[in-house]
C-alpha cells in the first residue's frame, strides 16, 4: 500500500453511505484498495493523518479553455459578441503553441491548487495542450472547436482544427486512457451543416466524443431559430452531432423541447454559472434539466469571461441561483451540487465506470479539504460546507491516479516559478 489516509471522513458520492467517518482509506498505484474503520494490517508507505480534515472526489471542470488564462482580466465588461469577435479573437490571432502551453500549465497548476483533477478543454493548439497535461498528470478530454463561417469553401480536412486533432490522435490518448482526444463543433453560430457533416464523419471514423457550445445567448439561441426555423438543439440533433457521446457548454436558453432531445441522446450540459454571470447571457434551468433526467456537470469557461477555476465557486453559486430561479429554498441541494462537480463530471468525460467517487477499486482521483480553519469549524454535515462553505484555498492534498500533484502549496510536475515567469513574459504581447 503507498499511501493510507487515515482517521478520515469522507465524503464518498457513494448513495448508498456518502460520508464515511473515522475511516482508513488506502491507495495502492492508481486505485483505491481498502476502506476500512479497521486499519490495514500492512504499514503502507505512507500515512496521512486526516484529522479535522474532509476527503472528497476530485472535482471534473467539463468545460474550460485552459490556454485562455493569459487572457484573465482582458477587456473585460463587455458583451460576448463584441467581446469574442473584436477583443479576443484578434489577440488569440497572436498565439503560438509555446503561449498557448504557458496558459494551459498556469491554468492546471489554479485547478490543481483547488481541488480539480480533470478538464475538459476546447481550444487551439489541442495537441499542446495534451502534450502538458500528459506531463502534468491530470485527466484531461482535450478537443479544438471547429470554426467555418464560409460554408461553400470550408474544407475539415484542410483547416487546422483537422490537423490538430490527427497529431494529438497519433501521440494520444494515452495508452491508460488519461488522456483523451475529442472532436469539436465550435458552436452553430459560427459553423454551419456541410462543416458539422465533415467533422461528424471523422469523429464516428476515430470514435470520438463531442464537446460543443450550445445557446448560450439569446441572440445565438433565436438567430438559430430565425434562420433554420430550429433551435440551436434541434439543428445539431438532426445532423447527427448529438449521435455520438456530447458535452454542451452552457444550454443557458434551451427550451423543455431541447431537454427531452438532449435526454434522450444522452448529452451533457456543462454548467458555467459565473461565466454566465459575466457576460449576463442568462440563467441556465439546471434544476428543471435534471429533473428531466438531463446530465449535468460544471465548468468555469475561459479566464477572460470568468477569472477563476475554483470549482468550489461556481458549486455555490450554482446552487443559489437556481434557488433563487425557482424561488425554491430547496431546489438544487448541496449533495446534488456537488454531484455535478463529480459523478456527473466523471459521466461527461466517460470516466464514471472508474473515477468520481470514493470507493474500492476506483481510481484514487482524489482531494483533501482543510476544515481546521474559521470558515469550516463549525461543521455539522461536510457535504453542506463542501457545497456552500469551502472555497479551493481550502484545498491542502489533490491527487490523480493515486499520484499527488499538489501538497500544500507545492505542485511536483509543475514549475511553477517558471511558469509564473513566462506567463508574465506572454502579458507584454497583448497589452
Amino acid at each position: 500500500m503507498d499511501i493510507l489516509f487515515k482517521n478520515a471522513t469522507a465524503v464518498t458520492m457513494n448513495p448508498q453511505a456518502p460520508i464515511l467517518t473515522n475511516v482508513n482509506i488506502g491507495i495502492s498505484g492508481r486505485k483505491i484498495v481498502y476502506i476500512s474503520p479497521t486499519p490495514p494490517a500492512e504499514k503502507p508507505a505512507r500515512e496521512i493523518d486526516c484529522t479535522h480534515k474532509v476527503l472528497l472526489s476530485g472535482l471534473y471542470n467539463c468545460h474550460t479553455h485552459a490556454g485562455m488564462t493569459l487572457f484573465r482580466g482582458f477587456a473585460n465588461d463587455r458583451t460576448l459578441e463584441d467581446w469574442l469577435f473584436n477583443h479576443l479573437i484578434p489577440a488569440e490571432s497572436k498565439l503560438t503553441p509555446q503561449l498557448v502551453r504557458t496558459g494551459t500549465i498556469l491554468a492546471m497548476a489554479e485547478m490543481l491548487s483547488s481541488g480539480t483533477v480533470a478538464f475538459s478543454d476546447m481550444y487551439c493548439h489541442m495537441d499542446i495542450v495534451a502534450q502538458a497535461a500528459d506531463e502534468v498528470g491530470m485527466l484531461a478530454n482535450i478537443s479544438n472547436g471547429v470554426v467555418g463561417m464560409d460554408k461553400d469553401n470550408f474544407d475539415f480536412y484542410k483547416c487546422n482544427e483537422y490537423n490538430q486533432t490527427v497529431c494529438a490522435l497519433e501521440n494520444y490518448p494515452t495508452a491508460d486512457g488519461r488522456i483523451k482526444i475529442e472532436a469539436s463543433i465550435h458552436g452553430v453560430y459560427t459553423s454551419h451543416p456541410p462543416a458539422w457533416a465533415q467533422v461528424m464523419e471523422f469523429t464516428h471514423k476515430h470514435n470520438l466524443r463531442m464537446h460543443v457550445h450550445l445557446s448560450e445567448t439569446k441572440t445565438e439561441h433565436e438567430n438559430c431559430v430565425k434562420a433554420h426555423g430550429m433551435t440551436p438543439t434541434q439543428i445539431f440533433s438532426k445532423h447527427g452531432v448529438f449521435d455520438v457521446p456530447t458535452t454542451a457548454a452552457h444550454g443557458v436558453w434551451i427550451t423543455d423541447e431541447d431537454m427531452e432531445i438532449l435526454r434522450e441522446k444522452g448529452v451533457t450540459i456543462a454548467h458555467n454559472p459565473l461565466s454566465n454571470l459575466k457576460l449576463a447571457s442568462g440563467l441556465a434551468p439546471v434544476a428543471k434539466m435534471l429533473k428531466q433526467g438531463v446530465n449535468v456537470a460544471l465548468g468555469t469557461d475561459g479566464m477572460a469571461s470568468n477569472n477563476s477555476h475554483d470549482l468550489f465557486e461556481e458549486l455555490k453559486m450554482a446552487s443559489l441561483l437556481q434557488k433563487y430561479n425557482t424561488s425554491d429554498p430547496t431546489a438544487l441541494p448541496a449533495a446534488e451540487t456537488l454531484s455535478l462537480a463529480t459523478t456527473n463530471g466523471a459521466k461527461a468525460q466517460g470516466r464514471d465506470h472508474e473515477s468520481g467517487k470514493i470507493s474500492e477499486g476506483y481510481d484514487a482521483d482524489l482531494i483533501l479539504i482543510d476544515m481546521n480553519n474559521p470558515r469550516q469549524t463549525m461543521c455539522y454535515d461536510p457535504i453542506l460546507n463542501l457545497a456552500y462553505s469551502t472555497n479551493g484555498r481550502d484545498v491542502e492534498m489533490t491527487l490523480c491516479r493515486g499520484r499527488i500533484l499538489y501538497e500544500k502549496g507545492e505542485f511536483t510536475t509543475i514549475d511553477i516559478e517558471r511558469t509564473l515567469h513566462d506567463a508574465r513574459d506572454a502579458k507584454k504581447l497583448f497589452m
